[in-house]
This record gives C-alpha cells, structure tokens and sequence, in this order.
C-alpha cells in the first residue's frame, strides 16, 4: 500500500494536516490572490482537494468545482463543509493518475504539493497529461508546491509545536541526491503517540517547467507566492502555471 493510501494517516492526523488556519489561508488567497482571480461559473477541478479546504470557498464565489481524492474521509469531511457553508460542490472518488474527464474545467489546480506523490516520475507525468486533457482549450493548470529550491533555501531543520491536545514533530530528509523529499509526523497526545510520513517528487522551477511543456502546455510560468510575485531567492512557495493550446 502507498503511503496515501492510508486512510488511517488521514483520519489521525487530520487535525494537524488540515487545521483552521490552513482554512482560513486559502479563504484569503482566494479572496485577494491574482492567480485564483475567476469569473462566476468557471469550472474548476481541485486535484487532491482533501476536506475542501480550496474547493469550498472558490465555490462561495461562484465557481463550478468538482474535488477530487483518494481519501473517502476527507470526502466526507468535504461533503459536511459544503452543506455548512450552503454550497454545491461535485465530490469524486478517484485516483489522479486515472482520473480524466475531457474538456470539462477551465482550471486545474493542485495545492500543498498534491503533486508529485508518485514514486515513478512517469505517473507524475500522466496526472499533468491527464489534466491537460481536461481542461478546456484556453483552460490553465495551476500547481502550488514546496519546489526544490525553498527546500534548499530553508532547510530541514525539525519543527516542535504545540497542537490540540499534544506535540506535533515534524522532521524533513532531503533523499535520493535531491530528487525526493520527506516529512517525518510524530504526534504525541494522551500518552500516545502516533507517526506518518509524506514522501513526495522534489522538483525544481525549471524541471517542472519542462515537464508542463513535455505534457503539452504552452505559456509555462513560475511565481514564487499567490501574490503572483517573481520565482526568486525570496520565493515562499513553488507555483507553477501552464495554459492548455
């Protein structure tokens, strides 16, 4: 079994993974962020959309969003924000690699480094394949992402916080020469504690610009935050746009 694969990582560290914070980022990001600017009806499909935490405010203002994961639990979770926030949302079961549905979206997105969890590069490649084909023409993909250099930049020195009820450790290991990356959780509550790991692709701006255009977009570029600013040694996170022909 892959490691996201396992539905029990996702329930256990739920509460870490997905706290009210992150919640409360993307609303703001979608709010005020150039990149995630949309008219009323466009047709967005989030990939890895987890509990909604994108699919359910780019609905609030009006979009169309189908949310796509493996997880049924976060779905679930998903499904229960979108009633409470009084919106419709299309909610699917699937894997990336698999999953297509044609010419359908205006806008793919992929955030928190939902890509790139393949261990073969070449099924990292299909999801980007995959996503080009359903976007409409026109359409854009949008990856957000901890690229290579942010990692090199900041490190991976471990992180101990204080969370709901215990502490969280988070501990990351460059692998592989560079080219995988992966966070250790170790989280203590009630006596217990309880560990995962998240092993994904570490790619760089110019990697990944290479690979959106081997997939078949055109128009490849990179911005170092949701403000749209410059992809430099100043960058905050990895985010990658590609336009469908």
């Amino acid at each position: 079994m892959e490691w996201f694969e396992d539905e029990s990582m996702w329930t256990d560290f739920s509460a870490v993974f997905f706290a009210p914070e992150r919640a409360a980022q993307a609303e703001t990001r979608v709010a005020s962020s150039p990149l995630l600017r949309l008219s009323p009806g466009t047709r967005v499909l989030d990939l890895g959309c987890g509990p909604g935490t994108y699919t359910i405010p780019l609905a609030r203002r009006g979009a169309q969003v189908a949310g796509v994961d493996l997880s049924a639990a976060l779905l679930d979770r998903a499904a229960t924000a979108a009633v409470e926030a009084g919106v419709d949302v299309r909610l699917l079961r699937a894997d990336m690699r698999q999953f297509v549905e044609a010419g359908q979206f205006d806008l793919v997105i992929s955030m928190y480094t939902s890509f790139g969890l393949f261990d073969d590069h070449d099924e990292n490649m299909q999801v980007l394949r995959n996503a080009l084909t359903s976007l409409t023409p026109g359409g854009r993909l949008l990856i957000d992402l901890y690229g290579k250099e942010v990692a090199a930049r900041d490190g991976a020195a471990p992180i101990i916080s204080d969370v709901d009820g215990g502490t969280l450790i988070v501990r990351g290991t460059v692998l592989d020469d560079w080219t995988r990356f992966r966070d250790d959780f170790y989280l203590v509550r009630g006596g217990r504690a309880r560990q995962a790991s998240i092993t994904h692709h570490l790619y760089s701006a110019a990697e990944l610009k290479r690979m959106l255009t081997a997939a078949g977009f055109t128009g490849v570029e990179c911005f170092g935050g949701f403000d749209a600013e410059p992809f430099d040694n100043h960058a905050r996170r990895l985010i990658v746009r590609g336009t469908r022909p």
